[in-house]
């Protein structure tokens, strides 16, 4: 028989949302989890809950407080955060292409100096990877993935960049990450992409969902330019390996 599940801790946030939090450290355990519970929830159809948002190691539940209650609700999340964490069997997995390093890669060099390496071997790691997209946030589409070889892991930049392209692909810290639309960021940039995570009137609008797995490939900077204008069309660039 498994061993019971750790309570979760129930956090009011504001008059009319609570975060459940599994964890304070980024963990996939306890990601996991919050999926989990973001999945229970939806399929419970819990009267008075507007929204659901799954982050790495929280899921942050907005409600109705007319409707039901703090404590009522409370309680129904510590019961549905019991249940067990069903085994993931129809996961999407995806492959991204990425042109590294030169202009669409600016801190590649420096990463591969950093460690000690060349920016091929970057690149190889980097590439090797099986990752899992654990949240969006951030800006829409921004697909944070857990997975990333311990020996990429480095601390994010101390003086972050005000604009940063779109489609970036970076790492900082212990992730790596799909950026979509233009924006700050203190990650270091290895290389871009032209799969577009977020398109306002496409169906879906967000292309990755947290749970799926993603993978990353090569292609230069001439294919690179292809791909873009054909995203820009409406065209799907991201290979889907399985659904």
């Amino acid at each position: 028989m498994a061993a019971p599940l750790s309570p979760p801790r129930l956090l009011p946030s504001g008059d009319s949302a609570i975060t459940v939090e599994f964890s304070r450290h980024i963990d996939d355990a306890a990601n996991q989890r919050v999926l989990a519970l973001d999945h229970a929830v939806a399929q419970a159809a819990v009267p008075g809950v507007t929204e659901t948002v799954p982050t790495y190691r929280s899921l942050l539940v907005h409600y109705d407080p007319v409707e039901i209650g703090f404590d009522a609700l409370g309680e129904k999340l510590l019961a549905l955060a019991q249940l067990p964490v069903p085994t993931m069997t129809s996961t999407r997995r995806w492959r991204i292409p990425v042109a590294y390093g030169g202009e669409h890669g600016i801190d590649l060099e420096d990463v591969a100096n950093t460690l000690k390496t060349t920016p091929d071997d970057i690149v190889a790691r980097h590439i090797a990877g099986d990752y899992r997209v654990a949240m969006i946030g951030f800006t829409p589409g921004w697909s944070y993935l857990s997975g990333l070889e311990k020996f990429l892991h480095l601390p994010r930049q101390q003086n972050p960049r005000l604009l940063t392209p779109a489609g970036t692909i970076s790492i900082g810290g212990v992730q790596t990450g799909v950026q979509c639309l233009a924006g700050p960021s203190g990650w270091h940039l290895l290389g871009r992409t032209a799969v577009r995570t977020y398109q306002l009137h496409r169906d879906p609008t967000f292309l990755l969902g947290p749970g799926d797995h993603v993978t990353f490939s090569v292609v230069d900077h001439k294919t690179f330019a292809e791909q873009d204008r054909a995203a820009e069309r409406g065209e799907l660039v991201a290979e889907l390996i399985s659904a």
